[in-house]
């Protein structure tokens, strides 16, 4: 199973109608971007009401809670912690002033120049509450914004020293926000909304508020949305590169949303039938890893033809493992998860797919289970290449030693987890499954090469050298 996500981000601005109801159910459809947090911030006439709290978004929000969330302009957030503690200080929407407007900000991803930027706004007086990212990047921009009244130039001037990947929506006063980085490392898009607009970290989000999406959020792009919402699109540089996360279309992202102008669903099957052309196997039966693996193992089932099943099942009440806080807590929740169905799986040769493989744990355990419950032998298969380097632009894989595949062969990673053989998709085949070119996809934590210069790596997340 792969690593723990980043976050989720929504945005409305709809006029005559309560934003809140529309933010409560785009978050929802986010649930499993971020379970450890769950945020809301509106505007009425500029006055900000800000509500957040530990938890999954319907326990967080109730009625009572969402009617004290006045104003038809609006941004919400779920949260998993990349950087910044566990804790509700750093729960997003953050409260922020912009040269005395009432200002709230949401973001999804990393800023790889952390420190740096947390050092130069220190320097220049601003008082940094937290240690999350999200308010080094809102005081940024504040900080430019009290140069003048342009919001749009603010973000602009901003943009310099806030080097990442990140998808952000903002309120300011009136207006809701919406931006995200220059090589759209991060996901958005923007759709209409009761006639008026609405941003999401997926179209899924949107559609699912009750919006129809209209498109991508462009790599570099700034919304701004007016009180009416009507919408106003600037841009703050962008060079027409692009470096789109691969693991979107691997795990993160619902497959019923469409990213980068591809279907999820169909790149995640085309995934599943390249890896059957690639390591066929003789066996009785191909089972995903639920849920996020069920296309990959369809599409393997149908290229080879190896029967699929359902065997293992997924106990729906209990938290995505991977975006868990803590690898003990993740390690006790996989048998709570997921239970064997052994008079399926007892004497039988199984296909075991899952859609990535990171530190190794989680995998570990359940081709555990599936030799308890009497599988003669365990051919794992693994919808994506190996990941051998960390992520620094909102995904918590931050030390080499931590991920499985780190100066291992699959030879040696199947004996780490248990099974008779491990095979990797390569890496043409992940870059034609998705249907990009590999110079428009961020492959860095395959690769170790970076589309941006990530100047903390050794010093924000990594060991010493002579750990490596």
């Amino acid at each position: 199973m792969p690593a723990r996500d980043h976050c989720g981000v929504v945005g409305v601005a709809v006029p005559g109608k309560g934003a809140a109801p529309f933010l409560y159910r785009g978050l929802r459809a986010l649930q499993h971007r971020g379970q450890e947090s769950a945020g809301i911030a509106t505007t009425s006439h500029g006055k900000l009401s800000i509500r957040k709290g530990m938890g999954l978004v319907h326990e967080v929000f109730v009625q009572e809670t969402l009617d004290a969330l006045r104003g038809s302009t609006g941004i919400g957030h779920v949260r998993y912690p990349t950087t910044g503690s566990t804790d509700l200080e750093n729960a997003q929407p953050l409260a922020l002033r912009l040269r005395g407007e009432e200002a709230a900000i949401a973001v999804n991803g990393d800023l790889v120049n952390f420190e740096r930027t947390r050092r130069r706004l220190q320097a220049q007086g601003v008082e940094l509450l937290g240690n999350a990212d999200t308010e080094t990047m809102g005081q940024m921009i504040a900080l430019e914004y009290s140069r003048s009244r342009d919001l749009e130039a603010a973000i602009r001037r901003a943009r310099w020293e806030l080097i990442g990947g990140y998808a952000s929506v903002m309120l300011v006063g009136t207006r809701m926000v919406a931006f995200r980085d220059p090589l759209g490392i991060r996901p958005l898009s923007v759709g209409t909304l009761n006639g008026g607009h609405c941003v999401a970290s997926e179209s899924v989000a949107i559609e699912l508020m009750g919006g129809e999406t209209l498109r991508e959020v462009a790599p570099g792009e700034i919304l701004i949305f007016d009180k009416d919402g009507e919408m106003h699109s600037a841009s703050m540089g962008a060079t027409g590169e692009t470096a789109h996360c691969m693991f979107e279309w691997v795990y993160f992202s619902r497959p019923d949303s469409t990213l980068g102008g591809k279907d999820v669903y169909a790149v995640r099957s085309r995934i599943g039938e390249r890896l059957a052309r690639e390591s066929p196997v003789e066996s009785d039966l191909v089972i995903p890893v639920p849920d996020s693996s069920r296309p990959q193992a369809l599409g393997f089932s149908s290229a080879s033809g190896i029967p699929y099943a359902e065997g293992l099942i997924k106990n729906r009440f209990v938290e995505r493992t991977f975006i868990l806080p803590d690898q003990k807590r993740r390690e006790a929740e996989v048998r709570v998860k997921l239970h064997p169905v052994p008079g399926l799986l007892k004497g039988k040769r199984i296909v075991l797919l899952d859609d990535s493989i990171v530190r190794g744990t989680t995998l570990k355990e359940i081709v555990s289970m599936v030799r308890a419950a009497g599988a003669l032998r365990v051919d794992v298969r693994i919808g994506c290449p190996p990941i051998v380097a960390p992520c620094y632009f909102g995904v918590d894989m931050k030390q080499r030693k931590e991920l499985v595949a780190y100066g291992r062969t699959e030879e040696e990673v199947a004996q780490v987890i248990g099974a008779d053989s491990v095979h990797y998709l390569s890496l043409p085949g992940l870059v034609e499954s998705i249907g990009l070119a590999s110079d428009q996809l961020c492959l860095g934590c395959l690769s170790g090469k970076y589309p941006l210069e990530v100047p903390e790596e050794r010093q924000r997340f990594q060991r010493t050298l002579g750990e490596f």
